[in-house]
């Protein structure tokens, strides 16, 4: 019985783990074993129960493993040759480029794709398609953390250094997340900081599974974050706990920023986020008194239409305290998709070129036209975001077809009903996956994909390290790789240049592509990653030793140094009212994961989290006449949804919380605002208006 050396298909912690099977060809499937191997740093040998039970997704009775097509518009989805699904997307997407213009076809990646594949995607978008119209659903997850990190510190890479640093730290302020339950290994770095004598302080209107194991939680209105961090660093600066060494030597802009925030004295923030004072008062303490000490954002914190600004706020803060560019400090943000990192360096972003470039940059369309032998002048420019380009289907000026790696925005986008019927109104609506996700099933072609165990390739994880992933079971007969499918269309459709299958030559063709960007992989190579256990980006050349702390000598901005950025308090897009009084927030739960599609299909998950719910404080339910485990119906400007009612403690008595992973009418999606951030374009997920009451 021979193990495989890999990594967990899941989020961006990316466990490692060994699967071991007996015999060898498909019969043995069912047989695979997963064993948690302890060689890598951020997983600390740990699994969580979705690590655990990850080789079950490989044996899920509805399987896709035959190419699916309907015949006519009503036609229900029909087994068909590979020639026929194909030949058909091949067919309509000439005929509608013809019709419409290049940008009548679309293309929708997604953030647990490999860094070949995202890579290759991006390409095919470009060159194959000839469309500006590609983005992905990491959009819906990291931008406003990348937007803030890039403009304050030159930069958007998630940890300022190896996870590990979080054990030495002394203390860490984490807004938004919730580890415990979205990537529970990575609480022992914590644990072990608070056992030498760290702090941990969460920011979360819910008591969290992670807030519960803090030393300090901090329990703000929905859509206040910016209000209490500004609030903090005021604190920061009158209590004289400002770092004016560091401020003077590495950083511009503080001027403006202490302007600002001395509107934030503390019994205005307590009134705007109902954080009392003295608790701001001792956050403030534990941070400053610390030798090392990070600042970390989620997407608690990130998905709001002022997300962006949100992720300033805390940066500012931990510039105030000279925490970033030093060696176990710094700003991070906690990564969410498996490949969350490396899906939005490669070139399914809109405005994104390989590399981490600007697909507006001169400079930048030469040298990667240059890779793909095009000229750059056949690169189209930016298009429209992940929002923006849903909302865009099938509407006059928009796309007429989509084609979908790796996500399921029928469940994940905010105002998934509109989605529905945008989706409903594509000439042609393509969906690449393993499963029948809910999306896959509306698609007029579906074609079965190979998933994590059954191809190589490379992730880069939360703290930039690239990692490989190795094929460890053949997929089934009739199944293909996403690479092998795009490479099949791409030839189909004449596109010039390569288009290797092979998961290796497309990253060698990665590294030239990005070389000399922000995101260098040039130096990194597959038998390097085997030899050190990963390496970090950037990597120019294969001699350099990588780049696991950025920012200790300078920040990769023009004159080196980090920048300040103002950013004012303005509240959710949509504040609560008489009509739809109570703040909703969504967010994970343990035993699932995104959309539900692959944690739905296991047992003993869906066994641990059957159906979503409604977490609601006891008080508001009996203001409202809801009983604890009754139906209770949530309803928003945008949908309703009817869920069980949970009644909880640790929620604010103005707010209920609802989990996204399930699909129908328990959707959470259908009632969250698509209120965009004017820089990021993230929706505003984690805050709306909403009324509720006993389900009747």
């Amino acid at each position: 019985m021979m193990g495989t050396p890999t990594h967990c298909p899941y989020c961006a912690l990316q466990c490692g783990m060994t699967l071991s099977r007996d015999g060898a060809g498909g019969a043995a499937r069912d047989t695979v074993r997963v064993e948690p191997r302890d060689d890598v740093p951020a997983g600390r040998g740990g699994l969580c129960q979705k690590g655990w039970t990850a080789a079950e997704l490989l044996t899920v009775p509805d399987r896709l493993t035959a190419p699916m097509m309907r015949r006519g518009r009503d036609a229900p989805l029909e087994p068909c040759t590979w020639d026929e699904a194909l030949g058909r997307v091949a067919a309509e997407a000439e005929r509608l480029g013809a019709l419409h213009g290049p940008d009548a076809v679309a293309v929708f990646g997604g953030g647990g794709l490999t860094n070949e594949k995202a890579y290759q995607l991006g390409k095919f978008a470009r060159v194959a398609l000839g469309t500006s119209q590609i983005d992905y659903n990491g959009r819906f997850c990291m931008s406003s953390a990348a937007a803030a990190s890039g403009r304050a510190l030159g930069m958007d890479r998630g940890l300022p250094g190896p996870v590990t640093d979080l054990a030495a730290s002394g203390a860490v302020l984490l807004a938004g997340g919730n580890p415990a339950e979205t990537m529970p290994p990575f609480m022992r770095h914590l644990t072990e900081m608070r056992a030498g004598g760290g702090a941990l302080v969460v920011v979360d209107p819910r008591r969290t599974a992670t807030a519960r194991q803090a030393d300090l939680h901090l329990q703000p209105a929905p859509g206040t974050d910016i209000a209490l961090a500004n609030g903090l660093l005021h604190l920061v600066i009158a209590e004289g706990r400002a770092d004016g060494d560091y401020i003077a030597a590495r950083t511009t802009g503080f001027g403006a920023v202490r302007t600002a925030v001395n509107a934030y004295w503390p019994e205005r923030v307590e009134r705007i986020t109902g954080v009392p004072v003295p608790l701001m008062r001792e956050a403030v303490r534990l941070l400053a008194r610390a030798g090392r000490a990070h600042v970390l954002t989620g997407r608690g914190a990130e998905q709001h239409a002022r997300g962006t600004d949100t992720v300033s706020a805390f940066i500012n803060l931990a510039l105030a305290l000279g925490l970033p560019g030093r060696a176990g400090s710094g700003y991070g943000c906690l990564t969410g998709q498996g490949n969350g990192q490396g899906g939005r360096e490669h070139g399914q972003k809109a405005d994104q070129l390989p590399g981490y470039r600007r697909i507006d940059d001169p400079a930048a369309r030469a040298h990667v036209a240059g890779v793909w032998g095009v000229d750059p002048d056949s690169l189209p420019g930016p298009g429209r975001s992940a929002q923006e380009l849903l909302s865009a289907l099938g509407t006059p000026g928009g796309p007429k077809a989509l084609l979908v790696f790796g996500s399921n925005p029928l469940v994940s986008a905010p105002r998934a009903a509109a989605v529905e019927e945008r989706l409903g109104a594509l000439d042609l609506l393509v969906v690449a996956d393993f499963v029948p996700s809910e999306t896959a099933r509306r698609a007029d072609v579906a074609l079965p994909a190979a998933q994590w165990a059954e191809e190589s390739g490379t992730m880069t994880n939360l703290e930039g390290r690239v990692l490989r992933r190795r094929r460890a079971v053949p997929p089934p007969d009739g199944v293909r790789t996403d690479l092998e499918i795009i490479g099949a269309l791409a030839a189909r459709l004449g596109a010039p240049g390569e288009w290797s299958t092979d998961p290796a030559e497309v990253f060698a063709e990665l590294r030239r592509a990005g070389a000399g960007g922000a995101a260098d992989y040039s130096g990194i190579t597959y038998e390097r990653i085997e030899a050190e256990g990963g390496v970090f980006w950037p990597c120019p050349s294969q001699d350099h030793p990588g780049t696991p702390r950025p920012y200790l000598d300078r920040f990769p901005t023009p004159d080196g140094r980090a920048r300040f950025v103002p950013v004012e308090h303005h509240g959710p897009a949509e504040d609560v009212d008489a009509g739809y009084p109570v703040y909703l927030t969504t967010g994970r739960v343990l035993a699932q994961y995104q959309s539900g599609a692959q944690t739905r299909r296991v047992p003993a998950l869906a066994e641990a989290a059957p159906g979503p719910f409604a977490e609601l404080h006891p008080d508001l339910a009996a203001r409202l006449g809801i009983e604890d485990g009754g139906e209770v119906r949530v309803e928003s400007r945008r949908g309703a949804v009817t869920v069980r009612a949970r009644f909880s403690d640790a929620i604010r008595d103005d707010t209920v919380f609802i989990p996204f992973h399930w699909a129908g009418e328990g959707r959470a999606n259908l009632l969250t605002n698509p209120a965009l951030d004017p820089v990021s374009r993230m929706p505003e997920f984690k805050v709306c208006a909403v009324r509720l009451g006993p389900a009747r």
